[in-house]
């Protein structure tokens, strides 16, 4: 997967994560990927809800030594 830019929201707690997110998203073309990368385990459903109030798309989502990346698409 080609990501655009990755962000760093590793330690930081809701709503956060969703944030810096949002920020991020806001910088990228439509089309265009951005890898999260939190330890915050509320972000799942937290994520999962927003692309899809957003219009943006959920890719993939792995969680991996307590560490969760997303790879969202903007919409």
């Amino acid at each position: 997967m080609n990501v655009d830019q990755v962000l760093d929201a590793k330690g930081l707690a809701c709503p956060m994560p969703i944030v810096k997110t949002k920020k991020a998203m806001n910088n990228l073309e439509t089309g265009q990927i951005l890898e999260v990368q939190t330890t915050d385990k509320g972000a799942k459903s937290d994520l999962t809800a927003w692309t899809k109030s957003t219009g943006h798309i959920l890719l993939d989502s792995k969680e991996e030594d307590s560490m969760f990346t997303f790879y969202i698409q903007k919409g």
